[in-house]
């Protein structure tokens, strides 16, 4: 009895390793796969420019958990910067992509989706697949074309240097001064944005505030948000309209690192 006993166990030790080590493989593969398809999409892209191609509505859900979910510590290669994308090609691949987002000397180089809700994208893939890494994506409350006051975009926090992991690193005054220029391209136009303020903050739902009723209302907001910023600077200009880079931080329980950066009167 005893002798079955060892066989029977030693059979279970053996499916649970088996199972355990096939889920650590299939981890890793989603992670190999969502950077190699990026690769491509950039690569693609890449390839295409070359070718010439006012009330007080809140919403009521908070701002999502983009957190950090791979434990990969290798950072991914720096990707080549584009200044001209082919929206025909990426509407086709995906009708919900809104935007190419670029921050010169960072990771930060992808495509901009805006789903039905703040919950889709956070862990699909360009594609709609499947995605630990999920897709930088603009706050469904807002409008498509960036025309809101306060514009909101979520990414996650991912160690393998991805996504937007580069956002996190805002909060050093050195970092956020030698990155202070942020690119916007939509099919209508290309905006550039200025860093404005780096704070680490809770995920309150006043931080995805989008409408104002009045100057004044928006001017008040803009300075609540960015009190106590662990790096800032002055302004240039009128601030137009605010925008929000959001991801995880860790200094405290369901920390986030928002950067604010803002589109001034030309």
């Amino acid at each position: 009895m005893q002798k079955w006993t060892r066989k029977a166990a030693a059979v279970i030790a053996v499916i649970c390793l088996a199972f355990g080590t096939a889920g650590v493989v299939m981890h890793k593969w989603d992670e190999m796969r969502q950077e190699k398809a990026q690769e491509e999409l950039t690569a693609q892209v890449v390839g295409m420019s070359e070718a010439g191609t006012t009330g007080e509505t809140m919403p009521e859900k908070k701002v999502p958990e983009v957190e950090n979910e791979i434990g990969e510590t290798n950072a991914i290669k720096e990707t080549e910067y584009v200044s001209a994308i082919d929206f025909a090609a990426l509407d086709f691949q995906n009708p919900d992509v809104v935007a190419w987002i670029q921050i010169p000397g960072t990771q930060i180089n992808y495509p901009v989706v805006q789903g039905k809700d703040n919950d889709y994208y956070l862990h699909r893939d360009l594609n709609g697949q499947k995605s630990t890494a999920g897709t930088i994506f603009l706050d469904y409350a807002d409008q498509a074309d960036f025309s809101s006051l306060h514009n909101v975009l979520y990414g996650h926090h991912m160690k393998n240097g991805s996504m937007f992991k580069d956002i996190s690193r805002y909060k050093d005054q050195g970092y956020f001064d030698q990155h202070s220029e942020i690119i916007l391209y939509t099919p209508e136009r290309e905006i550039h944005l200025k860093a404005l303020a780096a704070v680490c903050t809770s995920p309150d739902a006043i931080r995805r505030k989008t409408e104002f009723a009045s100057g004044e209302e928006f001017a008040s907001y803009i300075q609540q948000m960015t009190a106590g910023a662990s790096a800032s600077a002055p302004v240039e200009g009128m601030i137009v309209r605010l925008y929000s880079f959001v991801t995880c931080s860790y200094e405290f329980n369901n920390a986030r690192t928002i950067l604010y950066a803002y589109e001034s009167a030309e």
